[in-house]
């Protein structure tokens, strides 16, 4: 899955950027986080918003190599949620992890995993498993830099900037990715 080996710079179209935001309007009302002290709306609605603008431009540098499918814009009932890959590459699942510009600024270039007694991603216990991380500029226009897939294997795992998520998540920094 390693296509290429630098960072990749995608300009998404207007259309998909409305489409990344319904999805986030739309599925913002069917989610309890909780669980994982996520109770601010706002919040949870941005994530899925900047989520499907990672994705979407994370298939769109992938195409350029093979066949990609996704991303997934069906809202699911609370019982029909869970875990799958954001996207599959020749039938290999990807996971993919977007933060914003500005929280980069706030805490530091970073991709957060659920790491909690409650909430877990699976993907931490699958070294095998592939992802993408892409920095979402928030700030300008919504450009997106994709980063080269990697496996959990060769990821470091680190603590949260913030103590009150230290016990539910755990993260990778961009300067520790092996590039």
């Amino acid at each position: 899955m390693k296509f290429y080996s630098t960072i990749q710079e995608v300009n998404l179209d207007a259309a998909i950027i409305e489409q990344a935001r319904k999805f986030a309007n739309d599925v913002v009302t069917t989610i309890d986080y909780s669980d994982s002290n996520q109770t601010f709306l706002e919040k949870i609605r941005l994530d899925h918003f900047v989520s499907k603008l990672g994705e979407e431009a994370a298939a769109f540098v992938l195409s350029n190599y093979t066949s990609v499918i996704g991303p997934d814009y069906t809202i699911y009932e609370a019982k029909q949620k869970n875990w799958e890959h954001d996207l599959l590459v020749n039938d290999t699942g990807l996971a993919v992890k977007t933060q914003t510009r500005s929280a980069a600024v706030k805490y530091t270039l970073s991709w957060t995993f659920q790491s909690g007694e409650k909430r877990k991603d699976i993907i931490l216990q699958q070294p095998e498993a592939w992802v993408v991380f892409v920095e979402c500029n928030d700030l300008s226009h919504y450009s997106c830099y994709v980063y080269p897939p990697f496996q959990m294997k060769e990821l470091v795992l680190g603590e949260p900037k913030l103590p009150y998520l230290k016990k539910h998540k755990k993260v990778v920094y961009a300067a520790t990715l092996p590039l």
